[in-house]
């Protein structure tokens, strides 16, 4: 899971890189909602100059996941409960139409990592650390998006499911059934696998109602 990790691979730019890290300590709230960004000691922590930094801030705003104002600089955004109602609506038309086209191309050029994906998820110890089960589910979510093999399904996806981990975040020490929310992506990926595009589509469905129904139970 290099996406979480800050590790490089392959060929990426500079400010592919700021852009990919920053995206994931926002989403995962190690860069708090309200905080400001300091693009000097970003700069610092992430070893390069501030170009790279500002064209990743420029996107991230695009993303709704920082904020600019003039004079006073750049924040993270707030986390707004009321906005899961239209990431939802908008996430369970577009979720199954991703996992049913992954399924129809068997997985595609991601089979292998697909398969790899769903091994790490069966060996996981789902009674273990949060943190490092929500890093699979952003994972798992995003290499579906990739497998649907639509570029446009795929960024769209990618930005709903970043706001939409951020409110899971926000109570994820809170949340009742987690590990059986993680678990079913195994059963997820095998439907693509299969190509049974029909399953993975009602699968797909039921993971973004069941998410957004925990949510609102521990709210």
């Amino acid at each position: 899971m290099t996406s979480l990790t800050g590790v490089i691979t392959g060929t990426e730019s500079m400010a592919e890189r700021s852009y990919r890290i920053l995206r994931d300590r926002l989403i995962m709230m190690d860069i708090a909602p309200g905080d400001p960004i300091n693009e000097a000691q970003l700069a610092v922590d992430l070893d390069m100059g501030r170009t790279p930094i500002r064209e990743a801030l420029k996107r991230l705003e695009v993303d709704h996941l920082v904020v600019s104002y003039p004079r006073r600089g750049t924040f993270a955004t707030g986390v707004d409960i009321t906005e899961l109602a239209a990431i939802s609506e908008m996430r369970l038309v577009l979720e199954p139409l991703a996992s049913r086209r992954a399924a129809e191309h068997r997985g595609g050029a991601y089979r292998g990592e697909l398969e790899r994906t769903m091994s790490a998820i069966l060996s996981l110890d789902l009674s273990g650390d949060r943190r490092e089960l929500m890093e699979y589910d952003l994972e798992v979510h995003r290499l579906i998006y990739r497998a649907a093999q639509n570029q446009h399904l795929q960024e769209t996806l990618v930005r709903l499911d970043n706001l939409a981990t951020r409110i899971w975040c926000m109570v994820l020490d809170r949340l009742p059934d987690l590990h059986g929310h993680i678990a079913e992506h195994a059963t997820l990926i095998k439907l693509i696998l299969d190509g049974d595009a029909d399953e993975a589509e009602q699968l797909a469905a039921k993971h973004v109602i069941g998410f957004e129904k925990t949510i609102r139970s521990v709210l």
